[in-house]
């Protein structure tokens, strides 16, 4: 199969730059696949999993929380992402542990502000888990 270039970056560094097969990405239109000498593109992303075909790896997943995907033909497929996170960095049990801590701040929260704060960090939280599904148990 034909490599193209393929850059998946965060907020906080980036994951990947490497010659790669293909690439699944979860599209707020629904998912796609880019393969090499794909067409002009640029799409939104929802909460969901990247999923990297080739490259130094033969298989790589990302959780994303939204952002941008773009294909040139200069720079190949960049993914900008809100948030992106290793699928082997990520536990099951930690997550839905995650949730329970978020409930019960929101339900605590004394202020306007830190109730806001609980109720950002559960909804992402609630987007790792619904966009993992039971996926992140038969990783381990």
């Amino acid at each position: 199969m034909v490599a193209f270039p393929f850059d998946l970056v965060s907020p906080e560094r980036l994951l990947i730059s490497d010659q790669v097969e293909g690439v699944i990405a979860p599209g707020s239109e629904g998912e796609f696949m880019i393969l090499a000498g794909h067409a002009p593109f640029i799409s939104t992303l929802k909460p969901g999993i990247v999923t990297v075909e080739g490259g130094t790896a033969p298989q790589r997943r990302f959780f994303v929380r939204g952002g941008f995907a773009e294909v040139t033909p200069e720079k190949g497929l960049t993914i900008l992402a809100e948030e992106a996170i290793p699928f082997e960095e990520l536990d099951a049990a930690r997550i839905a542990q995650e949730i329970k801590n978020a409930e019960e701040d929101v339900a605590d929260a004394s202020t306007e502000e830190t109730r806001r704060k609980a109720e950002e960090r559960l909804n992402r939280m609630r987007e790792i888990q619904s966009a993992l599904g039971g996926t992140v148990a038969a990783a381990h």
